[in-house]
């Protein structure tokens, strides 16, 4: 069992940063590790994820303003947000997943707010 807590966000200015930080309680070294966000009235979408090899990949509407890392010896996975935009404002969650043949197994964060203001 894995537990993931997000930290890290909170009210920021348009053009301004933030890092979000989750910390597992599991070995995360051994998960694919993505972050994903809510916007108000929309669907969960993807932002950005980072493979147990270190493969990143992003949203294009981030791309170039996100970065998106991890700490296998502090079980941490980061993501520096810089130049946000007010459409950056949701509720970001951390994700820890494992392909088993057909079997995939999921953790999910309790999600951290993220508000930018124009």
């Amino acid at each position: 069992q894995v537990q993931l807590v997000e930290s890290g966000g909170g009210l920021v200015q348009a053009g301004g940063s933030l890092r979000l930080s989750c910390v597992g309680s599991g070995i995360l070294l051994l998960y694919n590790m993505g972050w994903y966000r809510q916007p108000p009235g929309k669907q969960r979408e993807l932002v950005a994820t980072i493979t147990r090899g270190g493969s990143t990949n992003y949203a294009d509407s981030v791309k170039g303003r996100f970065t998106i890392s991890r700490d296998t010896a502090k079980n941490t996975v980061y993501l520096q947000m810089n130049s946000l935009k007010p459409e950056d404002t949701a509720v970001y969650y951390c994700r820890a997943g494992q392909v088993s043949g057909s079997s995939v197994t999921e953790y999910w964060g309790q999600g951290t707010q993220v508000t930018v203001s124009s």
